[in-house]
């Protein structure tokens, strides 16, 4: 893939003016003078900066042959209850106060630390080992299986621990504790003592002058505690020794630990295995203001392909910003299709946020470079791209920062609605229909009403999902993705299950081959999805269907974005889980979008696949509202303004018909092939006699005969003659 070439150095000065210019939620409208108040950032990552601060402490390395080395004397173990050594001052770190500056996360959360790299000195049995002992991760609805919610000793004792092989040498620097994930036991340690080493041998514990520091640990299990370490340690492992625990409760922790790992050229392995990235974007995380300033930034560097607009408010009154990209901003251009990515419904599943305001300065870069590729999906395809739906939310987890938000500080919006599954469920209306075999039919397979109890001010809808319905109602939408966090995996509708007794149900559209393609065009280009020999994020395995899920046969949800967007209007929607870790550490960035990139491209693609065309009447002009139907596929979609529409389908053969209010249907075979690029099928439809009657007589102002109604008066005067 081709790089900008002479706009490398002007993005790059123009990146470096981004950002920082505030953490307010409030920031001033994209038009405000204070707009341009900047701060210079500097893209070399805080923890490599110089610091004021101890010297760095590091173990001995294992003696060689022939020497001994000897440990400094420890205090004797104390019992559980007895006094304890000296304690450390009190650093927990609340939800809403950011981390300071330091390492970042060795990757215990993102997986990157594998499960051969955690070891115990117990555990309570395979499902609470060491390798669940990993910060946020997620207990499964039967927590007495293999997938429950932290490490767990096998018994209560001091002598217990839970370590970590860096495989390198690593400056450790913190740790990050949280209790059990469990919705029916509370256990979780309150305080504990940090030891490192070389050899996995030989210890040192953590001093605070002449004793063994205790850390204080957790006061409940979902807050995640920051303890930094008094100097930093340089070793290759580093152990945690519990030293008390809640009360009624067992000794059960997960945890992050933060360390650089020091620079090592001449192993191979650690070299191999170094994610890095050559696109020259901007690795940070964006507030609510910051994020503005990139937009600003992108649409001042690509003016002729980008426009910046919002499709209204949060609850707080912040602005919904999307960025449009095509070829003529702000139009829609008759036969092309439209596209949409949305991210941050849940406001602390902030991956997705940053993924798409990487690609919107990526699509910026490639088409000034003139990438082949690039030009065309911005010339041919209309791209909307709201990176961020729930900027309330998302402002409370940026202040708790990536590690210390827990899982869901953030999630809902202001007034505690998730979004997710706030819109209208229109599956009930249609399976209720479709159940009424006898009587006549009043529920379309598509453009299903929103119902009237929805549309009311007392209902409980989000100003934010409104907002969204508004917008997908205007704009004829034929494909879209919402990035969520958490999980790695797409799911695609139904998301409800029919079955109304039933939790988990394989509930397919009728459209399920597509959206099964559309989902694997995405996880097959992943770098890490359909990887067989990747652990799964938390409980579930998901590699039986090549990285892709039914909604509804995983949890079943009504009202999601994906089932209302099939049924309500013409676009396939589908929910695309893009990492394990719902707010990665800065750090993370690049290698996230290298492990995104090109299914961020491949699924964008897709919207030029199955067929699409004109519907005319015999003198040209488009009908707006006709029906599309394809034989065999029990969903209908619908022309936009201008006559035009496009219908994804698979590659085949297709009996597709055209009908409109007024107008004799038409049907033509239409042939869908392998190759990229939708097929033409157009239509042109005559008026029926009736609506020739009727325009007819409406130009000469009078109103055409109802002809049932005028055999039902015929037949009530014959009678009323007999009688």
């Amino acid at each position: 893939m081709s790089r900008l070439g002479t706009a490398t150095p002007a993005l790059a000065l123009v990146l470096l003016a981004v950002t920082v210019a505030g953490v307010g939620a409030q920031g001033a409208a994209l038009e405000d003078p204070d707009y341009y108040g900047q701060e210079i950032w500097s893209q070399e990552p805080y923890y490599t900066r110089p610091e004021s601060e101890p010297e760095t402490f590091s173990p001995p390395l294992p003696a060689g042959p022939g020497e001994e080395w000897e440990p400094r004397p420890q205090e004797p173990r104390a019992p559980k209850r007895a006094t304890k050594p000296k304690k450390a001052p009190k650093r927990e770190k609340s939800a809403l106060e950011p981390p300071p500056p330091g390492c970042p996360p060795l990757g215990l959360e993102t997986l990157k630390i594998t499960d051969f790299q955690l070891h115990a000195s117990t555990v309570k049995r395979y499902g609470l080992g060491a390798h669940r002992g990993r910060l946020n991760i997620q207990a499964g609805i039967n927590e007495n299986d293999f997938y429950d919610g932290a490490w767990c000793a096998g018994r209560n004792d001091l002598q217990q621990w839970i370590e970590v092989d860096a495989r390198r040498l690593t400056r450790f620097t913190g740790v990050i504790t949280q209790g059990r994930n469990s919705l029916w036991l509370s256990d979780w340690v309150t305080s504990y003592k940090v030891m490192v080493s070389n050899d996995s041998h030989t210890w040192v514990t953590v001093k605070n002058g002449s004793g063994d520091m205790i850390f204080e640990g957790n006061s409940e299990k979902e807050i995640p505690v920051l303890n930094e370490l008094p100097v930093p340690m340089v070793a290759r492992y580093i152990r945690i020794n519990p030293r008390s625990w809640f009360d009624n409760g067992s000794i059960c922790m997960r945890m992050e630990i933060l360390g650089c790992p020091l620079p090592d050229p001449n192993n191979y392995y650690h070299r191999r295995n170094e994610m890095t990235t050559t696109d020259d974007l901007d690795f940070k995380h964006h507030n609510y203001k910051e994020m503005r300033q990139l937009m600003k930034v992108v649409n001042e560097m690509c003016p002729n392909i980008t426009r910046i607009y919002n499709i209204g408010k949060s609850h707080q009154g912040l602005k919904l910003y999307a960025v449009e990209i095509s070829d003529h901003p702000g139009e829609h251009e008759v036969g092309e299709p439209e596209f949409h990515y949305i991210a941050g419904a849940h406001g602390n599943e902030v991956l997705g946020r940053e993924l798409l305001l990487l690609l919107v300065q990526f699509l910026c870069q490639e088409y000034l470079a003139r990438n082949a590729r690039i030009v065309h999906l911005v010339e041919e395809t209309r791209i909307h791209i709201l990176p961020s739906l729930n900027p309330d939310g998302y402002e409370k987890a940026y202040e708790g920062g990536s590690e210390l938000g827990g899982w869901s500080l953030g999630r809902w919006t202001h007034d505690g609605i998730d979004i997710n599954n706030n819109f209208p469920d229109l599956n009930t209306l249609l399976w209720e229909a479709e159940d009424q075999q006898n009587g006549p039919r009043k529920v379309p397979n598509h453009y299903i009403a929103i119902p009237e109890w929805f549309l009311s001010e007392n209902a409980t809808v989000a100003t934010e999902t409104r907002a969204v319905i508004a917008w997908m109602e205007k704009i004829p939408f034929v494909l879209g993705g919402n990035l969520q966090g958490g999980e790695l995996v797409v799911a695609y509708p139904y998301d409800l299950v029919r079955s109304p007794w039933k939790t988990q149900e394989h509930t397919p559209t009728p459209d399920d081959h597509v959206f099964r393609w559309l989902a694997y065009s995405y996880a097959s280009t992943h770098r890490l999805m359909t990887d067989a020999r990747r652990r799964v994020c938390h409980t579930e395995e998901f590699q039986k269907e090549e990285g892709t899920v039914n909604g509804a046969s995983w949890h079943t949800v009504a009202g999601s974005l994906n089932d209302f967007s099939y049924l309500h209007t013409n676009c396939f929607e589908l929910s695309i889980y893009v990492g394990c870790d719902k707010y990665p550490h800065e750090s993370q960035l690049p290698e996230e979008w290298e492990n995104n990139r090109e299914s961020l491209i491949v699924f964008m693609e897709q919207v030029h696949r199955g067929i699409k065309g004109l519907v005319r009447d015999s003198h040209g002009k488009g009908i707006p509202n006709a029906i599309i139907s394809v034989e065999g596929v029990n969903h209908d979609i619908r022309t936009a303004n201008d006559g035009d529409y496009w219908r994804l389908l698979n590659p085949g053969e297709y009996v597709v018909t055209a009908k409109a209010e007024g107008f004799t249907a038409s049907t033509k075979n239409c042939m869908v092939g392998y190759d990229m690029g939708a097929t033409r099928c157009d239509f042109t439809l005559s008026k029926t006699n009736m609506a020739r009657i009727r325009e007819i007589m409406e130009k000469f102002g009078k109103q055409p005969v109802s002809l049932p109604a005028r055999r039902l008066k015929l037949r009530g005067r014959k009678r009323r003659q007999r009688g």
